[in-house]
């Protein structure tokens, strides 16, 4: 028998292909973050290369405009919320897009970035910078090639930060950022002050392991069926598939919190991504690294801190805490650890900021990206321009490189422009988080019991299971009735630190 597909079903075949594509270049970059020998980066580095330059191909051929085409003809293209239409919607977005650059410019790209993880990461280790300028300079100059290319409104910073979020402008962010600047440094002035010296202390790195586990399990993961979980230099977390989620964290041995907190952090990356609608797995609307940075970031955000940093969720844990580090924890109750991991203070490390100062970080990385981009400051000047900026805004001077201008991977990948997601994904957590509330008052009651069935099934009514479909604006309008804005999260801020 002869079967015949409608443009539309062709259109998605075509696009689950190039989705594929896509899942097998991020299983080579799990692979090179958690298992790949040193010798191996080379070769790693062009593999990489050719995938991406395949898919790039296939998705800004003569092919997939045809039938984007097509199918727009067999879809109700009014019906916007609808899988069908944000498929066409979302694939003649990224086709616009990506062909605004050549095959051959995405395999330099990538193979540049490739280079730079295996630079960055000797970088780090030796804590010198000096080690991974020329990787850098490599892919400034690409990013450059990349906005000439592209054109831009306001800055070529423009075009780093539409990689992530499409649209969004310097001028933008700029407003965003001088909304909260003022309110954040009052709030951290005059924040409580909290001892958090129990979180300094030796902690077996197996046990950490067993309690991160633990508490990624308590939230919803499950690691008989569509979870693992391995170490990185960076912590992550990527979607395969909605039942291939790989969950990755990093540990210290005197330092409670980054292994902690990384792995709720990127749990939530996790249950977003394993909550994508059934109907839309594998498809070209289930790829969670090209979702909205802001409204990914909003996720991971809601369970590293409106959960995991919340008194309720400390009023659950601490007795199991006791079990897992008792000699570390035996003087403590739950308000002890509830304030310790809330204690406000500058730091080096972005992701072992506390709430107040985390946006902080992420407008220093702004300020300095758009130095970078603009020209102001030659590489080699760099350092110096990162530990100026952490002085202005916290007071202090990183020791080394690793601790400074080192500490994140992202431009070793080409991240320039990412860091603003983050920043995003704090607002849009409260204001989400805000509308779960609305509709189940007894969330925080059922935190204190250890039961997060409620809010996860919630957010994966309202937030996961559309996969891409949506950029933040759009989500947040669905969700919230209302567009981005800052006012709510400073509300949270100044309810929970003002006093």
């Amino acid at each position: 028998m002869i079967m015949s597909f409608s443009a539309y079903e062709q259109l998605v075949q075509h696009l689950s292909d190039i989705h594929n594509l896509n899942m097998v270049y991020w299983l080579l970059y799990w692979d090179q973050n958690t298992h790949m020998p040193p010798g191996g980066a080379t070769a790693r580095a062009a593999q990489m290369a050719t995938i991406k330059r395949i898919h790039h191909e296939r998705l800004t051929s003569e092919r997939t405009a045809q039938l984007i085409e097509a199918a727009k003809h067999d879809v109700n293209m009014d019906d916007f919320t609808s899988d069908e239409a944000s498929m066409i919607r979302v694939a003649q977005r990224d086709y616009e897009y990506e062909s605004a650059l050549s095959s051959e410019f995405v395999g330099r790209y990538t193979q540049a970035t490739a280079e730079g993880f295996e630079a960055w990461k000797r970088a780090k280790a030796a804590k010198d910078f000096k080690l991974f300028m020329p990787a850098l300079a490599r892919i400034v100059e690409l990013k450059h090639e990349e906005a000439a290319i592209r054109g831009y409104i306001d800055h070529p910073y423009d075009v780093c930060m539409g990689a992530w979020e499409r649209g969004l402008t310097t001028s933008q962010v700029r407003r965003i950022f001088d909304e909260q600047r003022p309110a954040l440094m009052r709030l951290v002035a005059n924040a409580p002050q909290y001892d958090d010296s129990v979180l300094h202390q030796p902690f077996d790195v197996d046990k950490q392991r067993d309690l991160a586990m633990f508490v990624s399990t308590a939230i919803g993961f499950d690691y008989q069926q569509w979870a693992t979980f391995d170490t990185s230099p960076h912590p992550f977390c990527l979607q395969l598939a909605k039942n291939d989620i790989r969950l990755t964290t990093r540990f210290v041995a005197d330092f409670f919190s980054p292994a902690f907190f990384g792995t709720l952090h990127e749990s939530g990356h996790g249950l977003h991504g394993h909550g994508y609608a059934t109907a839309i797995d594998g498809t070209f609307l289930s790829d969670m690294e090209k979702t909205s940075h802001a409204i990914a970031e909003s996720q991971s955000r809601t369970w590293e801190n409106l959960v995991g940093r919340s008194r309720e969720f400390w009023d659950w844990l601490h007795p199991h805490l006791l079990k897992f580090f008792p000699e570390q924890f035996k003087d403590t109750d739950a308000q002890t650890v509830y304030q310790a991991v809330n204690r406000v203070h500058p730091q080096f490390i972005r992701i072992e900021a506390d709430e107040l100062t985390y946006n902080l970080h992420i407008m220093l990385r702004f300020d300095v990206e758009y130095a970078l981009m603009d020209g102001q400051v030659r590489l080699e000047d760099l350092p110096d321009l990162w530990n100026d900026t952490v002085h202005q805004y916290f007071g202090i001077i990183p020791p080394d490189d690793a601790q400074g201008i080192l500490q994140d991977v992202h431009w070793s990948a080409g991240g320039i422009g990412a860091f603003i997601g983050y920043a995003l994904g704090n607002l849009l957590s409260v204001q989400y988080y805000n509308q779960a509330l609305k509709a189940h008052p007894d969330i925080p009651a059922q935190i204190q019991r250890g039961q997060f069935d409620t809010l996860r099934q919630w957010l994966t009514d309202h937030i996961y299971t559309h996969g891409r479909k949506f950029t933040a604006e759009e989500l947040t309008q669905l969700v919230t009735g209302g567009g981005i804005s800052a006012q709510p999260y400073l509300a949270y801020l100044e309810s929970k630190f003002g006093g």
